[in-house]
């Protein structure tokens, strides 16, 4: 899915490839299948004007001062304060299930908003297993700071993720 990526590598890739993820083939709440959300500005505060944002086009950077700022971009790491990310995951490649993740500045909270997934943790230690952590719709889990995991899918899902993405890193994963 990530050209970026190089298939038999276990050199740790920088996360600039996690903001192309999305499947917009699925169906989006309120909308039909791809469509992204129709913008209407709603009138707030004085001289602010208020636009929906369509989450799974657009990752969220909450910034430590306090702003929100919606990207229409990749990701990018070095950026400061916390990333919410939703995606539409049809297949296993739209959630890098063959790459770990690792996120060393920040927990990272993975949540199942519509679907069943399930969420690998790396072991700590040879000859430890995998640990596999079940999340169906509605369900969230934190995974901890600096530790390595991956997703896989059990049926299209729409995941959100929230960390701080500085320092994230992708590695191909090399064993079945």
């Amino acid at each position: 899915m990530h050209p970026s990526l190089r298939r038999a590598s276990r050199t740790p890739e920088p996360c600039a490839a996690l903001g192309a993820m999305t499947a917009t083939d699925l169906p989006q709440p309120g909308g039909r299948p791809g469509a992204p959300a129709e913008p209407t500005p709603k009138e707030g505060p004085p001289g602010v004007t208020v636009t929906p944002i369509d989450l799974f086009a657009s990752p969220l950077h909450l910034r430590q001062g306090g702003g929100i700022h919606a990207e229409n971009h990749p990701a990018d790491c070095d950026q400061d304060g916390w990333q919410l990310t939703a995606l539409h995951a049809k297949t296993d490649a739209d959630v890098h299930a063959d790459h770990w993740e690792i996120h060393p500045q920040a927990e990272e909270i993975i949540s199942c908003l519509i679907g069943k997934i399930r969420l690998y943790l790396r072991p700590e230690r040879p000859g430890q297993q995998e640990e596999e952590i079940r999340l169906t719709a509605g369900t969230a889990a934190i995974v901890p700071r600096g530790r390595w995991h991956r997703i896989e899918l059990d049926i299209p899902s729409n995941i959100m993720a929230v960390t701080l993405p500085r320092g994230s890193r992708l590695e191909r994963r090399t064993t079945p």
